[in-house]
């Protein structure tokens, strides 16, 4: 039984700490994500291969699962990767962190996020996406979904040919009365597919995670406007303010979720880690406000490390 199952892209992280120079070098711009092929990836591993680098199962609702269990929950993970060795790396690694893994393979590169952070704490990303792009409803496994409280979907599986397989989960957890919960990603993303991003939330969602720019770009509203106009859509409205917390809508209360206060040293998966802390909330019937405080400490956490996932346990009654 998992408490909450994730569907994303099964993405091995390459991470790097390097100055603004070899970003240059390497042809990218900073603070952003280029999809790369995969003879740009083999290229850009060539060049930084004397630099020293931390490898890591990621993709966004993996990095959640994994901070389920940090928890101290029970997580599981959908997602597809390669027949190579950084498949059987992902799988291992997805398992060690003690996430259940209902991950299939294909005859193609594993995805992988090849992760740059400069001294300013600032990431660019250099993604190819590979395997992660034959998710295929076939790759959803119905007994899972029927086996867990809350489903949740990272949205860029919302647009192209990775829309089937999310939509088949969300249809699987409907019938089985799984909560659903949707991360809307990106706010580009979002403002490329608008009207059906609208639609999927209405039809679907019971919690929705944004932050400032995703909120906007999905309501054209900031702030308490924004959540209140998410709000509309389900049961549960979260946006992340970053260094000013959160808000939490639920029934007709606004919870207002003050930052934990940290050095920061890379913000990527903070987001994911406070998804993680509301979801092991709801699935553990915790009231939402002190599910908030726990999401909070938990990113913060994540924030003050160089890397995407926490490795040590949090008690959450410590918090």
């Amino acid at each position: 039984m998992s408490e909450v199952i994730g569907i994303g892209s099964a993405l091995l992280d390459f991470t790097y700490e390097v100055d603004d120079v070899i970003l240059k070098d390497l042809g990218l711009k900073k603070g952003t994500m280029s999809l790369i092929t995969e003879s740009g990836s083999e290229k850009i591993l060539q060049k930084m291969k004397e630099y020293p680098v931390k490898v890591s199962p990621g993709g966004s609702a993996a990095n959640t699962m994994a901070g389920i269990a940090v928890l101290g929950g029970n997580g599981a993970f959908i997602g597809k990767v390669g027949n190579d060795i950084n498949g059987k790396i992902y799988i291992a690694e997805t398992e060690k962190f003690g996430v259940k893994a209902h991950i299939n393979s294909t005859n193609a590169m594993t995805g992988h996020a090849i992760t740059f952070i400069t001294p300013d704490s600032e990431r660019t990303f250099a993604t190819n996406l590979g395997a992660a792009l034959s998710l295929r409803p076939d790759d959803v496994s119905e007994e899972a979904i029927s086996k867990s409280s809350i489903l949740h979907v990272e949205g860029y599986l919302l647009e192209g040919d990775l829309k089937d397989a999310s939509v088949h989960a969300m249809e699987l957890a409907k019938k089985h009365n799984v909560k659903i919960s949707v991360d809307l990603a990106d706010p580009s993303l979002i403002a490329r597919n608008l009207g059906e991003f609208k639609g999927i939330v209405r039809n679907y969602a019971d919690i929705v995670f944004v932050n400032e720019d995703e909120a906007e770009a999905f309501t054209q509203k900031t702030g308490h406007e924004a959540l209140d106009f998410i709000h509309l859509f389900c049961e549960v409205a979260v946006v992340k303010l970053g260094a000013g917390g959160s808000l939490i809508k639920q029934g007709d209360r606004v919870h207002t979720i003050e930052p934990v206060k940290i050095k920061v040293v890379n913000t990527n998966g903070a987001g994911d880690m406070y998804a993680a802390g509301i979801l092991y909330g709801i699935a553990h019937d915790i009231p939402m406000e002190r599910a908030g405080k726990i999401a909070s400490y938990a990113a913060a956490q994540v924030v003050g490390q160089a890397e995407a996932r926490l490795n040590e346990r949090i008690d959450v009654n410590s918090i």
